[in-house]
């Protein structure tokens, strides 16, 4: 995404949460080319849509590109994918400005849309014609709507968070490993959750950390609050909000007390640590559960289960955007409305694991009857579906991302390396201001 001074947006690997596999399931536009790719004359004639994506949405690969064609037999629809968000969204924001360039259809993470909303929704069709705001998320619904009510994006997934923990190393421990009793213990409170980690640590199998990274246990934190870095008039407030002090205050001190790996999430490092199973429990978007999967060692299968975290958030998720000046913005629009419909989205977390943004596919089979490998028999669609409906709805800010990446890279990762809490603190705001002013 956007890199500045030593904040850089590292690839966040969103990964299946079925058991079919851990495709990576993010989307986001191409970088585009010099003509207008909304053109007329697909093969014998049909209207061809493009659309721009990144990662692996999945609309292929689940036969929803097949299906709406068979549906509508004069239209053609073609892809065009780049493998990662950040070298994606600097060209997409570029095409925006120009009003060139770009496809039928443009993906934007979540982590971009309030940019999108706040400075390109002239640029894009409004959706709300096509989509049904009741099908959606309330929250995910007025993530992409604009001040005067334009609904610029339809949401394609979202990632509830939940915590995944390891059922033999709570054990051995002496933890609890019922999946409720689990949750009983933290319920409503991060606190709880960071004394649990102390207790685990008392007997904690030799060489592991009750929780994998700083990184990872502040964004849980955050993600469940109403307002973090930004207030509901737009204004930067994420120095002066108690929220992000006392959710840092509390990463901080249980770095301190030795409760954290010393990592930073999706490095090889990192990874090594999924593998030789050196922490207990993690946040855990659905998309994680795919991350565990591909990282861990076959003798891990089925020892995973997800409990609900002490309060709900969101880590994750996509938007679908058409803009204006495509040649076929009408049936671009159709399209992306029936790609995120609840049965559609269904489909697609059956095949994907990208988790709906659209409660009434809670109660479809693929999302009831979902297993992950790692989980065993956990009904981790229900406990998703649960956790997606208690999301606040969030002030989110153009700069989310570079503000996050701040608190956790340049703030309370440097906790784990000696520094104070304040110390630490002091760094990330110099970096984040300093990364705000250009």
């Amino acid at each position: 995404m956007r890199a500045r001074t030593r904040i850089r947006r590292k690839a966040v690997v969103l990964a299946a949460v079925a058991s079919l596999g851990t495709g990576l399931l993010a989307g986001c536009a191409d970088d585009g080319d010099d003509n207008n790719s909304s053109s007329e004359g697909g093969g014998g004639g049909k209207t061809k849509i493009t659309l721009g994506l990144f990662g692996t949405a999945g609309f292929e690969e689940s036969g929803l590109y097949k299906e709406y064609e068979k549906l509508h037999p004069d239209i053609d629809i073609q892809q065009t994918v780049v493998e990662r968000n950040e070298n994606y969204y600097p060209a997409l924001l570029n095409h925006l400005t120009t009003n060139s360039g770009l496809q039928d259809i443009q993906m934007v993470e979540v982590g971009n849309i309030a940019e999108i909303v706040q400075t390109q929704s002239d640029k894009l069709l409004d959706l709300s014609k096509y989509g049904k705001e009741s099908d959606y998320l309330e929250w995910k619904w007025e993530q992409a709507t604009t001040k005067d009510g334009q609904t610029i994006g339809v949401g394609t997934d979202v990632g509830p968070m939940a915590i995944c923990y390891r059922k033999d190393m709570f054990e051995a421990a002496g933890l609890p490993t019922d999946r409720e009793e689990v949750g009983k213990l933290w319920a409503g409170d991060w606190e709880k959750f960071v004394d649990v980690g102390r207790d685990y640590q008392k007997k904690a199998p030799k060489g592991t950390t009750f929780l994998d990274s700083p990184g990872g246990l502040l964004q849980a934190i955050l993600s469940s609050e109403k307002d973090r870095f930004y207030n509901a008039s737009g204004e930067v407030i994420y120095k002066t909000n108690p929220a992000v002090k006392n959710a840092f205050d509390l990463t901080a001190e249980a770095a301190e007390d030795g409760l954290v790996g010393n990592q930073t999430q999706f490095q090889p490092a990192w990874d090594t640590t999924i593998a030789n199973s050196k922490f207990a429990a993690m946040s855990c978007p659905p998309w994680m559960l795919g991350y565990i999967k591909g990282k861990s060692k076959p003798e891990a299968a089925g020892k995973w289960d997800v409990a609900q975290a002490p309060k709900s958030g969101n880590w994750g998720g996509s938007f679908l955007t058409v803009p204006k000046s495509g040649k076929n913005a009408e049936e671009a629009a159709k399209l992306a409305a029936w790609l995120t419909a609840p049965e559609q989205q269904a489909k697609l977390f059956g095949v994907q694991g990208s988790f709906p943004s659209t409660p009434a596919a809670y109660e479809s089979k693929e999302v009831t009857g979902a297993k992950n490998d790692m989980t065993g028999d956990a009904p981790i669609g229900t406990i998703f579906a649960e956790a997606a409906a208690n999301i606040p709805v969030q002030s989110i800010g153009p700069k989310d991302q570079i503000i996050q990446q701040g608190l956790t890279d340049n703030g309370v990762v440097l906790v784990t390396q000696g520094k104070s809490a304040e110390e630490a603190w002091e760094n990330a705001v110099k970096t984040i201001d300093n990364a705000l002013d250009q």
